[in-house]
């Protein structure tokens, strides 16, 4: 038999009686009914997220209007808006170009905060400058134009505080995988997560620094609950007693101020602390700071914030400087999609040095990164260097060597590498760190004996802190000596026993 047409699908349907049909027509015409009264009632509940500053909600209704109506003003100012708010800040430039050039007030005040954040500061000026004629007498749009004004001028003026940093590979890893791209060697300690460490929940992507020796560690937890993202979160350190660590301390206020401080490390000095903080007068989420211990004091100086490429308006995190690799690695999520992480690794500077000399472009992209081919130099060859980043073993770093420590009459180092002994590297690595606090200070007493051999009306002032000064310089010379010796002598014993 030969079924033609549909009737092969008609010998298939369930047959439907009157009662059926008629509910199933019901059906149909309550869906077509309430299809549209609940798609406008899902735009004017978008519209009152946008208001009440819910943007990752009311972004998919607006991306669902938006296909039907590319061209509708408001829509583009919406969209670009929730966009910039959830951090989508180069998807958001589109919509708000369109916004502003519709003429749309909140265009002009989000695509200024946008190019700013690009560091396209004349850019952005031009923009405010529309925001404010149009706003000329409401004091309240003012005071917010305000704001964003300061903000730039502080971008501006950390931009023309580049660092000139060398910049030698990037990896874009998952976040809940970033320390992957890590590799330190031995002497450098480890990093891990925290939840590797810590028993009882922890928050996803915070991570914990070990010593080389393993008996110290500095990590990050909040006050109250863990794993509460916006709960402020506060570094602690703990000792090893016997085979178990304790007596956790928090790290002191000038460190622990509000926000969220995390992502420590320690330099082999065990004195110097990289880390990050969303407090301390950050440019925008995560930056990363420095401190150091005072011996002199018994406690950590006053954090600086570091240079720019290292910071910027996103998260920059998980500073970690292997000197014995002669490299380091930072982390951020600048213009990264979401869940996403760039690791880059860079040459760390003997002491700091800022671009000088170049237009406002130039810097501007050496600021931002926007090739870390920038900050390379002239026929240099930097693959021996990311080979060493990419491998976990410990490498040799040159024959010049990097300082001068006799052993005994045959035996001379000039690596941190060079001691077979870690105990004996780490005492020498806390002898060199307090070094260079010591010539630090001293530089800093010459320019105070400089102001005071002058004269002047506080000659009675600088007098007492040229002599505090020099008492701690003393100290500082004397527990050098202390710990050279204690490492030499360590060495010895390892190297003779």
């Amino acid at each position: 038999m030969e079924l033609k047409g549909n009737k092969l699908l008609s010998l298939n349907r369930p047959k439907l009686n009157d009662s059926m049909r008629i509910r199933y027509i019901q059906a149909i015409f309550l869906f077509i009914l309430l299809a549209t009264p609940l798609h406008a009632q899902s735009l004017d509940e978008a519209k009152v997220w946008y208001l009440e500053g819910r943007y990752a909600e009311a972004l998919p209704v607006f991306q669902r209007e938006y296909q039907e109506k590319p061209d509708n003003a408001p829509l583009n100012q919406w969209m670009g808006v929730c966009l910039y708010e959830t951090g989508k800040i180069l998807e958001a430039k589109g919509y708000l170009e369109f916004a502003s050039s519709k003429k749309i007030p909140e265009g002009y005040l989000y695509l200024g905060k946008l190019l700013v954040k690009l560091y396209r500061f004349e850019e952005a000026e031009k923009e405010f400058e529309k925001y404010q004629k149009v706003h000329r007498r409401n004091n309240e749009a003012l005071g917010r134009l305000e704001q964003e004004r300061e903000y730039a001028d502080k971008l501006q003026r950390a931009v023309s505080r580049t660092e000139d940093v060398q910049l030698i590979d990037s990896v874009v890893v998952p976040k809940s995988d970033f320390l992957s791209a890590y590799n330190l060697s031995r002497a450098a300690g480890s990093l891990m997560p925290l939840g590797q460490f810590l028993k009882g929940p922890t928050k996803a992507g915070e991570t914990l620094y070990m010593n080389e020796r393993q008996n110290k560690v500095f990590f990050a937890r909040s006050d109250d609950v863990w794993g509460n993202e916006t709960g402020n979160t506060d570094l602690f350190t703990m000792e090893k007693l016997l085979d178990e660590f304790g007596n956790e301390k928090a790290l002191p206020q000038t460190i622990n101020t509000t926000g969220r401080q995390a992502y420590p490390f320690v330099m082999s000095d065990g004195l110097t602390i990289y880390f990050a903080s969303t407090d301390h007068q950050s440019f925008g989420g995560y930056d990363l700071y420095v401190t150091r211990y005072n011996l002199a004091t018994d406690s950590y100086l006053v954090p600086n914030q570091l240079n720019m490429p290292f910071n910027s308006p996103f998260n920059d995190y998980m500073m970690a400087i292997d000197e014995q690799k002669g490299i380091g690695w930072f982390a951020s999520d600048r213009f990264q999609p979401e869940g996403q992480v760039c690791v880059y690794t860079f040459i760390p500077n003997e002491r700091v040095t800022l671009i000088e000399g170049k237009e406002k472009t130039y810097m501007a992209r050496r600021a931002a990164i926007a090739s870390i081919r920038d900050s390379w130099r002239q026929n240099a060859d930097y693959s021996a260097l990311r080979a060493s980043a990419q491998e976990k073993a410990v490498t040799e770093q040159g024959a010049t060597g990097e300082f001068v420590f006799v052993i005994n009459d045959q035996v001379t180092y000039h690596l941190l590498s060079d001691f077979k002994d870690s105990q004996a590297r780490s005492i020498y690595s806390q002898a060199r760190g307090l070094s260079n606090q010591l010539r630090e200070l001293n530089q800093e007493l010459a320019g105070q004996r400089e102001r005071y051999a002058t004269g002047g009306s506080d000659s009675g002032s600088l007098r007492n802190e040229i002599l505090r000064m020099e008492r701690e310089a003393s100290t500082l010379y004397k527990e050098i000596e202390r710990l050279e010796i204690q490492a030499r002598n360590q060495e010895i014993r390892s190297i003779f026993n």
